[in-house]
């Protein structure tokens, strides 16, 4: 036997029954998006390494981003996330545009990891972003859109969390228990890691990175503090905005949630299974740079990113994905006999400009075997024209939903079909 050609790791075929959960999917999102007012946009999927190589961190650029040198000899990556080419695109005419900027996009992207459940090297991903405006309202406005996604894919606040902290917040106690700055992202990179490791492993990274046993307490301790968000005036504004807009039963305060992203300024968050099975489901926060770090005036922005790899592994694991169609066409017209095909394709031709999906059996074989095709694409109705329907101006429909069978006259076959909500 000859072997087959794999696919390259870390990607996946899509099937139609694939592409039907993928497609529906992006509708759902297009339907929140839209809700809120967020235009859709996209980038390139090729961007120079340079825009990520500022912002987005070394993990992200060293260790995840597939980087090749091109004929001009420039590092090119393949996008793994899309927040800096938002940037770049902001920047290029950003006198031209009206803020405060809604903006949101739903493509492929590419991560060099370790594939595993929830994860894979190509994805796609929701990006939803508004730029231009300062305000904690904006921040508030980003999380409800992430509760009114769940709410529209049926994911109750009992089955999905949103974690939210602040960044600002957490400049300011690390610096009380005495992280230095140069020391801050060592740490950050430490809360971010925490549930990953073994709390002896995370204590012994904590030394080998230069912190002493009475910081790392005291680093436990910040962690454990629930009531934290007290002390930040802006969590305080948006807990309580959130509860005006009736969606505060999805939010919950952790120190914890510190978000990778070197561009982060203030809020972030991120949502997970409430019963904290597998990866986050999306994560997000402000930014208030990235703009201006891509050569453009400094604007104020926050958004969050989702992916499709996790948040199918949710839908699928609480029975949330629905009965999905795979076979657009729902009419099969069928060809009775080798003189008769042309006829066949007129006649799913005339169907077609009626504004019915019809596909027509390409070759004349027996009826049976094209009935038992017309069942197998989940078809409604077989269309039949053979030589006593012709001969008398008729047609046979077989409406294979209700195991009936009627024959008509041939100028009422769009009307029967459409009696039969077909269309």
């Amino acid at each position: 036997m000859k072997e087959i050609i794999q696919r390259v790791k870390g990607t996946r075929d899509f099937y139609p029954e694939d592409m039907a959960f993928r497609t529906w999917l992006h509708q759902q999102i297009r339907v929140v998006s839209e809700r809120f007012g967020y235009q859709e946009y996209d980038a390139p999927f090729l961007e120079k390494l340079d825009l990520y190589a500022a912002k987005s961190g070394e993990e992200l650029v060293k260790e995840q981003a597939f980087v090749f040198m091109d004929r001009g000899g420039s590092e090119i990556s393949l996008r793994p996330e899309l927040t800096p080419s938002l940037a770049r695109m902001v920047a290029q005419k950003q006198n031209e545009l009206v803020y405060p900027l809604r903006l949101w996009s739903f493509g492929p992207f590419w991560r060099y990891e370790q594939p595993q459940k929830g994860r894979t090297r190509e994805f796609f991903q929701w990006n939803i972003d508004l730029i231009g405006s300062a305000g904690y309202q904006a921040d508030a406005e980003l999380l409800a859109i992430c509760a009114d996604f769940f709410r529209q894919v049926g994911l109750t606040p009992e089955k999905v969390r949103i974690n939210i902290n602040n960044r600002r917040l957490m400049d300011s106690q690390l610096q009380k228990i005495g992280i230095s700055q140069d020391q801050k992202q060592i740490v950050f990179r430490m809360i971010d890691r925490r549930d990953k490791m073994r709390p002896d492993e995370w204590v012994s990274y904590g030394l080998s990175q230069g912190l002493t046993v009475a910081i790392l307490d005291a680093l436990k301790e910040l962690l454990d503090n629930r009531n934290l968000w007290r002390e930040s005036p802006e969590l305080t504004e948006i807990f309580d905005l959130l509860k005006k807009m009736g969606c505060a039963e999805y939010f919950d305060f952790d120190p914890q949630v510190i978000r990778g992203l070197l561009y982060y300024t203030g809020t972030v968050f991120e949502a997970r299974d409430a019963a904290k099975d597998g990866r986050a489901l999306l994560g997000g926060g402000r930014y208030e740079n990235l703009v201006g770090d891509v050569g453009g005036d400094s604007l104020p922005g926050v958004g969050f990113a989702m992916g499709d790899v996790m948040i199918q592994v949710i839908l699928e694991k609480y029975g949330l994905i629905p009965a999905l169609t795979v076979q657009p066409a729902k009419v099969v017209v069928t060809c009775f006999n080798k003189e008769s095909l042309s006829d066949s394709y007129a006649l799913a031709s005339v169907l077609r400009a009626a504004g019915i999906k019809t596909l027509c059996y390409p070759e004349f074989v027996k009826l049976d075997r094209q009935l038992k095709y017309a069942n197998r694409v989940n078809a409604r109705a077989v269309i039949i024209s053979g030589p006593d329907e012709q001969a008398a101006g008729k047609i046979t429909i077989k409406d294979l939903e209700n195991r009936t069978q009627m024959t008509v006259e041939r100028n009422l076959l769009i009307e029967t079909l459409e009696s039969m909500n077909i269309f």
